[in-house]
């Protein structure tokens, strides 16, 4: 940012409410960044158990693989997924609240015995691989306004407020040179005046 200089009081003015604007605003955008740092720490943590859980409920199945033969075709779809806005330092994430299923009727007689259960098993993988999802939207959404906020408070604490500062500075040190330069004048003046008034 090149401030247009105006070397007079009423922009000397505004660059010190300006000035005043910044400095009160960088600690608040200093938590925010610090805030939205260990949010997404968190939100990686949170990815990360997702996952882990997902590999397991995998695992756990894979011995039972040509059972799944047995399943009836489309016999669970999702029917809706209720997701919550949370704010986290003042950014909107989103939180799984509930899946709903559509599970069709089907036969206890003519289907296997577990088939309750692997339905069961299937909405549990399908929440977790929903959250899973959900969980690395999150952390996309605050690593971005992570991002932003550190860029900022890098531009007020590295770049403006400093541009100010020396802006108020000149303009502070080119008023008093003018003030001195006019009192002079004004010396000269008397003394030249008292001079002819003498002779």
């Amino acid at each position: 940012m090149a401030l247009k200089f105006q070397y007079n009081k009423t922009f000397l003015q505004q660059l010190n409410k300006e000035l005043k604007i910044r400095e009160n605003a960088l600690p608040t955008l200093i938590a925010k960044e610090s805030a939205l740092r260990l949010e997404v720490k968190k939100a990686k943590e949170q990815v990360a158990e997702y996952e882990k859980k997902v590999e397991e409920m995998l695992a756990s199945i894979s011995q039972t693989y040509r059972l799944w033969n047995e399943m009836p075709g489309e016999l669970i779809s999702i029917k809706d997924v209720n997701i919550d806005i949370k704010k986290i330092a003042g950014v909107k994430t989103p939180v799984l609240n509930d899946v709903e299923f559509d599970v069709r009727r089907y036969s206890l007689i003519s289907n296997a015995a577990w088939v309750p259960q692997g339905l069961e098993l299937i909405k549990n993988i399908a929440e977790v691989k929903i959250g899973l999802e959900l969980g690395k939207k999150k952390v996309s959404i605050l690593e971005y306004a992570r991002k932003k906020t550190t860029q900022k408070v890098n531009l007020y604490e590295k770049v403006q407020i400093p541009e100010y500062n020396e802006a108020i500075r000149r303009i502070k040190r080119f008023l008093e040179d003018d003030e001195n330069l006019s009192k002079s004048s004004q010396k000269i003046l008397k003394a030249k005046i008292a001079m002819a008034e003498a002779a």
